[in-house]
């Protein structure tokens, strides 16, 4: 179970609250990022895509996604920067510049020493061949962990024949392995498969997240994050989705509901076993499980103290409703309106949270308070 209730949360906000949100620089070991994930964490992937294939072009190409901080839409899917940007911030690196922008650039090492980021919003822990039979194939399945993965291989292919030459490559980056399994959990719910069918599929999400963990140590990563699932009943999406349940299905302090966040609690317990065991294979790997569940739960049992004013359960961005979320009128298209001021929000448009909201969360995952073990004290020794 988690463990956010009682005196551990208020002493978390405290340490929090002693800081600015602005994170500083953190004197840590990790020269460069390397990403994997979903759109929690793409940086740009899907945008680079459409444009080369002409797709789209989708909602979030489109102000006002991106205006706190780019001030123009550059794929993230929130009005400004994602954890992952913050988490380079805090370390002192550049934005990590995702792959399909780095592809065709002739510079595989130094792209690789300076980060890179092969996520894509849609993907899913899970391939095609697991989601097409259950009639569940989405456009962006096609960016499956696995292919990230393939796509990581395929840039150090050219640098290593072997996993100590590789190893050396990758000794001093931090390797954030999500988030991811979201989506793989998303689709069914919102195509209306049944709660009790998609339960059935956690441990399938669980065991294709560890076999890319596996496959990128046998590769030479020496460090790796492994954020696990955030409190889905928080989210204006599902609070959409299930509206008009049972009043006693919601938390009555965050208006959450319970037994969504139940789920993602199962899914982060399994998650937090199978890295258990991963590390007893690899011991000398250091394996951090990210505890953005707790971290973001945070955020919505004490939301005035971290400055978010504005109801909790409404979408800053959205085309009315009672979570201010309809599918119909998305962020981004005609009929959907932004909040005046983003940073008063913990979500931005009915999925994902705002920047002001991640910067919190990677305040909480920099600072060690939701790492297993803490990440702060996680480095590799460079010998």
């Amino acid at each position: 179970m988690a463990w956010y209730f009682g005196a551990s949360l208020t002493m978390n906000v405290l340490l929090l609250l002693l800081t600015v949100v602005i994170i500083p620089h953190a004197n840590c070991c990790y020269t460069s990022i390397i990403g994997f994930g979903d759109s929690l964490a793409d940086t740009g992937n899907i945008y680079i895509d459409a444009l080369d294939h002409h797709k789209g072009p989708y909602h979030f190409f489109f102000p006002p996604y991106g205006e706190t901080y780019f001030h123009h839409p550059t794929g993230r899917c929130c009005d400004g920067r994602l954890i992952i940007d913050l988490i380079a911030e805090s370390m002192g690196l550049p934005l990590i510049r995702p792959y399909l922008e780095v592809l065709n650039v002739n510079e595989t090492m130094r792209n690789l020493e300076e980060g890179v980021n092969f996520a894509v919003v849609g993907a899913t822990a899970l391939d095609t061949d697991f989601l097409d039979p259950m009639g569940r194939y989405n456009v962006f399945t096609n960016f499956s962990l696995r292919i990230q993965v393939d796509w990581f291989k395929g840039m150090l292919s050219p640098l290593c024949n072997t996993s100590s030459d590789c190893g050396n490559v990758l000794s001093s980056s931090l390797i954030v392995m999500g988030p991811i399994g979201g989506n793989d959990y998303n689709c069914p719910l919102f195509a209306g498969e049944s709660f009790e069918i998609v339960e059935t599929y956690v441990p399938f999400v669980i065991e294709a997240m560890a076999s890319a963990i596996n496959e990128l140590i046998q590769h030479g990563a020496s460090t790796l994050l492994v954020p696990g699932n955030f409190p889905i009943g928080c989210i204006p999406a599902y609070l959409t989705l299930y509206e008009g349940s049972d009043e006693s299905e919601y938390d009555p302090l965050t208006g959450c509901l319970t037994w969504l966040n139940k789920f993602s609690e199962y899914h982060n317990e399994l998650l937090k076993t199978k890295l258990s065991q991963i590390r007893s294979l690899h011991p000398h790997v250091n394996i951090i499980y990210g505890d953005v569940y707790s971290a973001e739960l945070q955020l919505y049992q004490s939301p005035e103290q971290f400055g978010f004013t504005e109801n909790t359960s409404r979408a800053c961005c959205g085309g009315e409703g009672t979570y201010n979320y309809n599918l119909s009128a998305p962020c981004g298209l005609p009929g959907a309106s932004a909040c005046a001021n983003p940073a008063k929000s913990i979500n931005w448009d009915g999925r994902h949270t705002t920047e002001a909201a991640n910067q919190w969360i990677a305040k909480a995952l920099i600072n060690g308070i939701y790492t297993i073990p803490h990440i702060s004290t996680s480095c590799v020794s460079q010998q």
